[in-house]
């Protein structure tokens, strides 16, 4: 099997991104029952689950709409549940919640009982920074083409404080998001070159900078080795940047981001 095979399979499964600690309601509860357990989480809807904690149902607060506080829950759930496998694909469930309209697909097991849930803000989130293996393998090529050299990859665990940034800034609301990737063990793995005596990050910068505040010490990377002891033009760019260690990277707050610059110039201007 070939590099790229081997790293076309590493899908993202909805396992990897569900939420696990699932709030539920009891089919045999009423309408009051929901009615708390919308105030106490803000949730705006719940899966229904038997005492064998089967999934029967769901129900959310437009169902609740006019009906009597003492109205089982049986009689105002929908009972027409799509439901997720943990081994799906996130980019299957992704067609399944944007198709049917819905915000979340429970996740149950092969005796359908729940595990978790996804929604489509978890389906989003798994998509930010995706590095995709032909992402990789054109960058290998690129170097092929530059330098001559003929680049091998491994994937492996790099030390984050001897990466060479090679961006000279990001921005605090992406690193959020990577932090909170990372926290849950859900983050990309960086690109990185390593030639004699250097790692340099060749993308993931938010990853490394979210990793290096969280106090982490190494994180998993493509790997592209280059034995060849040459100086890359990203190099001499890091140099020109004044660009030595991760602490060299400007972190831009949420005003900066390009993108709300546009939006704003939109909004003046509509």
């Amino acid at each position: 099997m070939s590099q790229r095979d081997t790293i076309m399979m590493e899908k993202k499964r909805v396992k990897d991104y569900m939420t696990y600690d699932v709030v539920t309601v009891n089919a045999h509860g009423t309408v009051r029952d929901v009615t708390e357990a919308i105030k106490k989480t803000h949730h705006d809807g719940f899966p229904v689950v038997d005492n064998a904690k089967e999934v029967v149902g769901y129900i959310s607060a437009r169902d609740l709409l006019f009906a009597h506080p003492a109205t089982p829950i049986e009689q105002v759930m929908s009972r027409h549940l799509i439901v997720a496998d943990p081994d799906m694909s996130v980019n299957d469930a992704a067609r399944v919640i944007f198709r049917s309209g819905i915000q979340k697909l429970p996740v149950v097991d092969e005796d359908n009982k729940l595990i978790g849930i996804i929604s489509n803000a978890d389906v989003i989130r798994s998509q930010i920074e995706h590095v995709s293996p032909d992402k990789v393998f054109k960058f290998i090529e690129t170097l092929k083409k530059l330098y001559g050299v003929e680049p091998t990859l491994r994937r492996g665990s790099v030390p984050i404080n001897d990466l060479l940034p090679t961006q000279s800034k990001i921005y605090e609301d992406e690193l959020e998001g990577r932090m909170y990737e990372i926290k849950k063990g859900l983050a990309e793995p960086l690109i990185v070159v390593r030639r004699p005596g250097r790692w340099i990050l060749v993308d993931g910068h938010h990853r490394a900078i979210a990793a290096k505040r969280l106090g982490i010490k190494n994180l998993d990377a493509y790997i592209i080795e280059v034995r060849e002891n040459i100086e890359l033009g990203m190099e001499r760019t890091a140099r020109t940047l004044n660009l030595h260690t991760l602490d060299d990277i400007k972190v831009l707050d949420y005003a900066r981001h390009p993108l709300v610059a546009l939006t704003h110039r939109l909004v003046r201007h509509g």
